[in-house]
């Protein structure tokens, strides 16, 4: 995490920690799912023993949430976790910090400052609200106390369900440090809204340069928030995994069933890891014209016809029920091209 490192998708399992098969199952369908990394809530004693059989058999790091007692971090990196979260607005001993730190520098376990606007120390709220400067400072406090005992093996995040603050917060931490960013707006609700406060909060500070790694943040199953993730990284250009789907948004012109199109060209190319651009446009206005980047692409071209194209160059004209085909056994000439033949999904 951070430097060259590519930019990793988290998520945070929601069952019972102490309930071992619930857990490791969800573990398992986020890595599935694509996540670099997992995040397990340690909020008692019991949970400890599910850490040290969730670690052995995990195949993506895990990190041990950690809220209000310092000798859970201590447990759960003796049991073998990856790494830490610790809330500095709930753990504010530095004698309690320092154990932790020494803990984790013998067994070389990193600790990620996650700071949550909910719980930001009481004296900073009282002199400066749910700020901005709050919640750098209080990243800043735990760094100076981790630093003061040599260690330097830190992330930190400074979440807050507010997008504006939320982006102002780490645009300010990213001026001062060096430190891996992990980015996230935290209760951003549900999917749909919750979706596009990450979208903008996530994306708008990785187009920044800002961020090493990130977690959509959505009430209910944690799976859809690894391809939330993943998305947001292929839509801006981070990751280039995948094909990328353009289709226009249709207006009066429009000679084909664009979303239907769309739609099951979609479904054939789930998983299929080619980069390449593929445009489903609605009339010869969009395409080839205006998706004259796209490695390939169909659009109408009359009430019974629509045209093939390739680059922006006009392949053939064929009867609409003969274009997806044709498109399709475009994509597989290019992909054997690229050495990356693949099979669809019928």
């Amino acid at each position: 995490m951070g430097g060259n490192a590519p930019i990793s998708v988290q998520s945070m399992t929601n069952t019972d920690t102490r309930d071992y098969e619930a857990t490791n199952e969800q573990v398992k369908a986020l890595a599935f799912a694509g996540a670099d990394i997992v995040r397990v809530s340690v909020y008692d004693s019991d949970c400890v023993p599910t850490v040290k059989r969730l670690v052995e058999h995990s195949v993506v790091p895990l990190v041990a949430d950690i809220h209000f007692d310092h000798r859970l971090a201590i447990a759960a990196v003796e049991n073998g976790i990856h790494a830490l979260r610790l809330n500095p607005g709930n753990i504010e001993r530095i004698e309690d910090v320092k154990k932790v730190v020494d803990c984790a520098r013998m067994h070389r376990v990193p600790i990620r400052i996650g700071v949550n606007s909910g719980s930001l120390p009481k004296d900073l709220v009282e002199s400066q609200g749910v700020t901005a400067e709050a919640m750098v400072e209080a990243a800043l406090r735990h760094v100076r106390i981790l630093e003061k005992e040599h260690f330097y093996d830190i992330a930190i995040s400074l979440k807050t369900s507010d997008v504006v603050t939320n982006v102002e917060s780490y645009r300010k931490m990213a001026a001062i440090c060096d430190y891996p960013l992990h980015l996230g707006v935290t209760e951003a609700g549900r999917k749909g809204m919750g979706n596009v406060k990450s979208d903008i909060g996530i994306g708008s500070l990785l187009l920044d340069g800002i961020g090493d790694t990130l977690r959509v943040s959505l009430s209910g199953d944690p799976v859809p928030e690894v391809a939330a993730g993943i998305n947001i990284l292929r839509a801006i250009g981070l990751r280039k995994d995948a094909v990328n789907i353009v289709s226009c948004p249709t207006c009066g012109r429009k000679m084909l069933e664009v979303d239907a199109l769309a739609g099951e060209v979609e479904r054939r190319l789930a998983g299929v890891e080619l980069p390449i651009t593929v445009a489903i446009m609605g009339c010869v206005v969009n395409g080839p014209g205006e998706a004259k980047q796209a490695d390939v692409g169909i659009a109408g071209g009359g009430p019974e016809v629509g045209v093939l194209f390739k680059k922006g160059v006009l392949l053939k004209r064929l009867p609409k029920e003969q274009l997806l085909d044709a498109l399709m056994e475009e994509i597989h000439e290019i992909a054997a091209e690229k050495g990356k033949d693949f099979t669809e999904n019928k």
